[in-house]
């Protein structure tokens, strides 16, 4: 395969600047938020490598290495899809689970709460905005995952919307 028809398989391409001002252009294999808030782009640059045939002959090849950059540091590519490309953390996309439980008693609860990778949420559940999770926190027949704690990232969101219904009825 030629150089040009992989790199066109390959992607979404985007521009990353080095912290020594270089610049590359690295495949694009997800978006990260961090709990203070910075998006971070995982991508895989191709860095030079040796490649040895069975025969034992060395040649020079290129091999996909994962680094992490910060977000301002990487630009599109004109031409290039993003739209494929996972957001861990994003705000505004259906970012937690509501998982569906059995209840075995009246004052059980019947959902369980979690963040969208957590590995507890074995049973049904259904893919929910954060407004809507946010608005779940302290529902009687609503429970928190123990083990992601969902709770401590959507603290601020709940924050955020009762000042905002405390400011309206000033």
């Amino acid at each position: 395969m030629q150089a040009e028809e992989w790199r066109s398989k390959a992607g979404p391409w985007a521009r990353a600047v080095l912290p020594d001002g270089q610049e590359l252009d690295v495949i694009v294999t997800g978006w990260t938020r961090t709990p203070d808030g910075q998006w971070w782009c995982q991508a895989e640059a191709i860095m030079p490598t040796r490649y040895e045939d069975a025969d034992g002959h060395s040649r020079p090849a290129g091999a996909p290495t994962a680094i992490t950059l910060a977000a301002d540091r990487v630009a599109p590519v004109p031409g290039e899809d993003y739209s494929v490309v996972p957001r861990d953390g994003e705000i505004a996309g259906r970012q937690w689970l509501l998982e569906k439980l059995h209840q075995y008693g009246p004052d059980d609860p019947a959902r369980r709460l979690h963040r969208r990778d957590c590995w507890q949420a074995r049973l049904e559940h259904t893919r929910i905005t954060t407004a809507e999770a946010a608005g779940l926190l302290g529902a009687p027949d609503v429970d928190v995952c123990e083990v992601c704690r969902p709770d401590r990232a959507l603290r601020p969101a709940t924050d955020r919307v009762r000042g905002l219904a405390a400011y309206r009825e000033i």
